[in-house]
């Protein structure tokens, strides 16, 4: 028994040093928008940026004020008002009354066989008319000068797809504890750089922003490829790469931020559709992930603390790589570095929202979504 528990730890820290290594040294080479120098007039094409907006109307002041102040030239805004039962719609007309650039778009009903969403950024999309287009949500705020660094860019990386990790809103100490987990987490599924090898399977997508161009996001079939995908985000992103298109992840920082779920309760309470869409709508995916993330984050803690001789050692080992890569998250998002010490304590919360949101969409037999509910036969048969 002695020797398989060596044999368990020792893969344990294996996986976090050699394959969070192989990550963190991948992450150390994303571009920066920070890096790029922002574009001159003359040579900034065309730009439309799309956003759903379903009764948004506590966070939508705020971050459309910011989009409406990017120093642009040739700037279309597209805002997709979804069935909205709040002020959102009477909101949007206002600002579009004074700013040219923004164009509303009313969605009154939803057409069988579509989210919500995928349906309103399509309808987005068919009222723009930019070279570039971005996909982005109505809660993300944008710096003045975001787009002319960020389509220096696209074009230096002669990129088709582009997608941003950008700022997350916070308001104290467990949403901070869980964001960061998962901003972790999210860069050691992934492997960001690798999204940039043609002839790896790696992706990534992020709601907050996506930057393709017009032939590349028709070639790769729009939103209609993406109509009951409720993570159509990553699958956005998953869908470039299928078409064979050139896509890549870069670092926005400041320059894109968003105010996601503002608290524990309401991150928990806001990613319940989220999470068991992600393991595909299956049960043994949702259970192999939350074995993952108690293996690899809370046993080697025990082992530490019961465990003796090779067994405490490896257990050490994993911990100290696991801890050293939160830590480099936390410089990134520019948090405190103690946040790394809470790896332990971000992986049963990260598993029990996994535990919940699976148990949730079996009882419901679906999920709800904005008001709206989809039978679990549907979203399954519409997995990309």
């Amino acid at each position: 028994m002695h020797i398989l528990g060596i044999l368990f730890f020792g893969i344990i820290a294996s996986a976090w040093v050699i394959y969070g290594t192989k990550v963190a040294y991948g992450d150390l080479r994303l571009p920066w928008v920070k890096d790029f120098s922002p574009l001159r007039d003359h040579e900034c094409p065309s730009v439309s940026v799309i956003f759903a907006a379903r009764d948004e109307e506590e966070k939508l002041p705020p971050a459309l004020a910011t989009l409406l102040v990017i120093d642009y030239p040739r700037l279309q805004i597209v805002a997709v008002d979804d069935r909205s039962t709040d002020a959102t719609a009477r909101i949007l007309d206002k600002f579009a009354a004074t700013h040219p650039q923004l164009q509303v778009v009313s969605v009154k009903e939803l057409p069988a066989g579509w989210l919500g969403k995928p349906h309103a950024l399509l309808r987005g999309f068919e009222a723009s008319s930019g070279e570039l287009v971005v996909f982005t949500d109505a809660d993300v705020k944008f710096a003045p000068d975001s787009l002319r660094r960020i389509v220096a860019l696209f074009r230096g990386r002669n990129l088709d797809h582009l997608a941003l990790l950008g700022d997350v809103e916070r308001s104290g100490f467990w949403d901070t504890v869980l964001i960061s987990f998962f901003a972790m987490g999210f860069q050691f599924a992934t492997d960001p750089y690798r999204v940039s090898n043609p002839n790896s399977r790696a992706y990534v997508g992020v709601g907050a922003f996506q930057m393709l161009s017009r032939h590349a996001y028709e070639a790769c079939g729009t939103h209609r490829r993406l109509a009951m995908e409720v993570v159509d985000d990553m699958k956005l992103g998953k869908i470039v790469k299928l078409a064979r298109l050139r896509s890549g992840v870069a670092v926005a920082t400041n320059f894109v931020s968003v105010a996601w779920h503002l608290g524990l309760r309401n991150l928990v309470q806001g990613t319940e559709k989220n999470f068991f869409a992600g393991a595909q709508f299956r049960v043994s995916t949702a259970a192999q992930q939350i074995l993952a993330l108690v293996l690899m984050n809370v046993v080697p803690l025990f082992g530490l603390i019961f465990g003796h001789g090779w067994i405490r050692w490896l257990s050490g080992v994993a911990l100290i790589a696991g801890i050293t890569f939160h830590l480099g998250v936390d410089i990134v998002m520019r948090i405190s570095p103690l946040y790394c010490l809470t790896l332990p304590l971000g992986a049963p919360i990260f598993s029990y929202m996994v535990l919940r949101s699976t148990i949730v969409t079996l009882r419901q037999g679906g999920i709800i979504w904005r008001g709206t509910f989809y039978p679990l036969d549907e979203l399954r048969r519409g997995l990309v």
